[in-house]
């Protein structure tokens, strides 16, 4: 490959839990660079190796200015409990929220992990904005002065609507414990008490898995000489620098889906479709709307606690290249170039009953003929069990092309009932990494708002809160210059003594030269 003078260059990654996929892209995003290489049990040398192999085809990586990363760390510390901070957690509420205290609800092996205590003082908001009782500033010294913990998270009532009383709480507490690690629930979760609190705890007790993520990649960027910005992916298919990244590391948790629909949108040009992104693991399917992942409108469990921050609407199922015939839903995962009968191993995958059945040309061995019956009967369950996702996901909405991206994309048959066209375009066994590379920077508010014809200032916290969006762009790492307000909602809110409605606000835009 030649060189171009003044180019820039940028590397997308993104860490699956078979593969980590690395693509570099130019000033005018094509594609000139792909690599795909096992995710390595610790995670972190998977990512190195996809990282040098995506180098090695530049004839100067110095020309790369950006990386932008896609990772698992903050789900996996979740789901294996592993290297949680202890997070001490203050509920503004009481009296009206003392029935169901702090992390009840969670597993009890993660609440040990996690909890170094909670409590819950006086203090909250009406969903109009005026506060249910006055901070209990005494009760809070004397919570902190008893607790030792790595990070403190602070949830009240209502507190999207009047974030007041925890911006005083974060001052009380840096006052009290200096420079503490502190999780505001109204800068991550939606209204929500109780699902927005465990958003917040999980914020915080991830800070330091977001350490030692930032850490690992300035030291392999490094020791490779690249003096570059880098971006972490987040849940909503965008990006945020890497201070934000650490200070919202939860935001990270559903940045592979979300990444791998961005990517479908930009290679296949198909802005509203079904896509289907096929791994070693599982298939993901989401919907992209005006190429973006239509996001959950219910909260989302993570590891086991039920949590309402941003996420992409994604239907998971049991269904992967590596996934062993017989042994279903398990799977070889990144061992599948040793053990699958394809690469000459004694293990019956799904990549072989594609490769039997027509379907792929991978691996360096035919597969045996004593096992063709058996892996065609897989192959027409593995349909089924597609086409019954694609009816779940579609939401009545029948024929959407359905763009197949991923490694394992071959395994899809090229009809699938209730899709319209399948789409398969070019470098989409990276399409995740594609996604991460041409992400724009967003930020997000919600808050409370007087309804139309309420004769209330209106207008004007509207356009506070567009304001305040806008800058949580920026602070992600947008263009001052170049951010928009990209979606703007209203939901009704009922049983109040004034119309209100529920406002959402994002801004977006391309990352600041």
């Amino acid at each position: 490959m030649s060189a171009s003078p003044n180019r820039r260059l940028r590397v997308g990654i993104d860490v699956g839990g078979t593969n980590t996929d690395a693509v570099v892209l130019d000033e005018n995003d094509r594609v000139v660079a792909t690599a795909k290489r096992p995710t390595s049990p610790d995670v972190t040398e998977g990512l190195r190796a996809a990282l040098d192999a995506v180098l090695a085809e530049l004839d100067d990586p110095a020309e790369v200015t950006r990386v932008m990363l896609g990772t698992t760390h903050a789900t996996n510390a979740i789901l294996e409990r592993r290297a949680l901070g202890r997070v001490a957690v203050l509920r503004l509420g009481a009296p009206a929220t003392t029935s169901v205290p702090p992390l009840s609800d969670w597993p009890a092996d993660l609440r040990d992990a996690v909890s170094a205590g909670a409590t819950i003082v006086r203090g909250g908001h009406f969903v109009d904005g005026r506060p249910i009782a006055p901070l209990d500033v005494d009760a809070i010294k004397r919570f902190l002065a008893e607790t030792t913990a790595d990070a403190v998270a602070v949830a009240g009532v209502f507190s999207p609507g009047s974030s007041d009383q925890e911006n005083q709480v974060a001052e009380i507490i840096r006052g009290e414990l200096g420079d503490v690690a502190v999780s505001l629930s109204h800068e991550i979760g939606s209204l929500g008490l109780l699902e927005r609190e465990n958003a917040a705890v999980l914020n915080a007790a991830l800070y330091g898995v977001a350490r030692e993520v930032t850490t690992a990649l300035g030291t392999a960027l490094d020791a490779r000489g690249l003096k570059v910005e880098t971006f972490f992916a987040q849940n909503d298919g965008t990006l945020m620098a890497v201070d934000y990244a650490t200070r919202y590391p939860v935001l990270t948790i559903g940045s592979g889906p979300a990444n791998s629909l961005r990517g479908a949108a930009y290679l296949s040009g198909v802005e509203d479709a079904i896509v289907a992104d096929v791994g070693g693991t599982s298939t993901d399917l989401g919907v992209l709307v005006g190429g973006f992942p239509r996001e959950s409108a219910a909260a989302v469990e993570i590891g086991g606690v039920t949590t309402n921050f941003r996420m992409p609407d994604i239907l998971s199922i049991a269904l992967g290249g590596g996934t062993i015939v017989g042994q279903e839903p398990r799977s070889v995962g990144y061992r599948i170039a040793r053990e699958a009968l394809a690469f000459g191993g004694s293990t019956p995958t799904m990549t072989d009953a594609a490769v039997a059945g027509g379907r792929g040309a991978v691996g360096t061995h035919d597969v045996p003929e004593h096992w063709r019956d058996r892996l065609a009967q897989a192959l027409r369950a593995a349909d089924e069990m597609v086409a019954d996702a694609v009816d779940r996901v579609a939401l009545g909405k029948a024929d959407r092309p359905l763009i197949a991206v991923g490694g394992g994309a071959f395994l899809l048959p090229e009809r699938i009932p209730g899709a319209g066209e399948v789409i398969r375009p070019r470098h989409a066994e990276v399409a995740n990494a594609v996604g991460a590379a041409i992400a724009l920077a967003s930020g997000r508010l919600e808050t409370i708002v007087p309804a139309p014809n309420s004769g209330r200032d209106r207008a004007v916290l509207i356009e506070k809160a567009k304001e305040e969006a806008a800058a949580r762009a920026v602070a992600a790492g947008a263009d001052p210059a170049s951010v928009q307000i990209v979606e703007l909602s209203e939901i009704p809110l009922s049983y109040l003594q004034e119309p209100a409605v529920r406002l959402q606000v994002k801004a977006a835009g391309p990352l600041a030269r």
